[in-house]
């Protein structure tokens, strides 16, 4: 028996049809949840175990000021958590292997410790946290891998917050706004030292990549800075910088100095200006044979071409209302 051969447009038809979706068989994909969200959660979850921990929850204590000018310790981070609004950042501390020491510059620095057993690697990473008002932390952790040390360095830069003073302090500027350092302050750390040195509005920063990162954090737009002894050693030119930093609070400044150069202590709360706008109004005096309204005056000026401005000079607005006087004269005698 010959079988029948099926139609082309069968098969086709076939192809054609919709096949029944089987429940499970994609994953779905987990969702994506933000920062602020996960900060929320984090803060929500918090169980405070010191008193100002507890009061931080209460709202007791909504002023970070407050607590770093009493001289208390904090001992959790999520009290500074809570009362600003902070952005962290790894320092480029390490760097990869490469010919002639030209390896990239990268966030773990790895250190190994000879032993019997082998090689043990421990990972080490410098974090800063800042608000770009005022405020700025410094941590370092160090563990046998990469994601632990970045929360110990996280965690222990949010407890290391401090805050630091701002101002106008070059003499080449007088702007009155605290954009720079009000005074040359200097950090030591091994053999490293860095100046900090105040410049005037619109220089920028003039540092090391890694310190420029920390001055931003800390609200400090232009600056210039000196360094000496072995600077290729990061960790030291960044604690070196925290240290300089720091003597910007504990430095004793005459009352007359601080008016001098703008110091400003605590953070600068920006406010956005409302614009209201206010139809113009417009004076109409009489009509007389001499007098006109100003809105035809102000019509009259702006029609002019630019060509014909710079030709002709400027004339006051008396001298206009007295032409247009006596063309209308003109025309009631017609």
């Amino acid at each position: 028996m010959i079988k029948p051969q099926r139609s082309r447009t069968s098969k086709r038809e076939g192809s054609r049809r919709e096949r029944p979706k089987r429940e499970g068989s994609r994953r779905e994909r987990p969702k994506k949840i933000s920062e602020a969200e996960l900060k929320k959660n984090r803060l929500d979850a918090w169980n405070p175990k010191t008193e100002i921990g507890r009061k931080v929850k209460s709202k007791e204590l909504k002023n970070i000021d407050v607590l770093l000018n009493s001289g208390r310790k904090i001992i959790e981070s999520e009290v500074t958590e809570s009362l600003l609004d902070l952005s962290s950042e790894l320092l480029l501390v390490g760097q990869s292997k490469g010919k002639f020491g030209g390896g990239q510059r990268r966030v773990f620095r790895p250190t190994q410790k000879k032993t019997k057993e082998g090689n043990k690697i421990k990972f080490s990473t410098i974090c800063i946290v800042g608000d770009h008002d005022g405020h700025i932390g410094i941590g370092f952790g160090k563990a046998k891998e990469t994601v632990p040390a970045r929360e110990k360095a996280t965690r222990e830069a949010k407890l290391n917050v401090f805050k630091i003073r701002r101002g106008c302090g070059s003499w080449e500027c007088n702007c009155g706004e605290p954009h720079t350092v009000p005074f040359a302050v200097e950090g030591k750390c091994g053999s490293v030292i860095i100046k900090l040195i105040p410049a005037p509005k619109g220089k920028g920063l003039c540092v090391e990549s890694e310190i420029a990162k920390i001055l931003d954090y800390a609200g400090i737009k232009d600056c210039w800075s000196k360094t000496r002894g072995q600077t290729k050693n990061r960790i030291n030119l960044i604690f070196a910088a925290e240290q300089a930093l720091r003597k910007l609070t504990t430095t004793k400044v005459r009352e007359i100095d601080s008016k001098n150069t703008f110091i400003v202590d605590e953070s600068i709360k920006k406010e956005k200006k409302k614009i209201i706008e206010e139809p113009i109004k417009t004076k109409k005096v009489k009509k007389d044979e001499e007098d006109i309204l100003e809105e035809d005056i102000i019509r009259v000026e702006s029609v002019l071409p630019l060509e014909q401005e710079d030709e002709k000079p400027k004339k006051s607005s008396k001298i206009g209302m007295k032409a247009k006087s006596s063309k209308s004269k003109s025309k009631s005698k017609k």
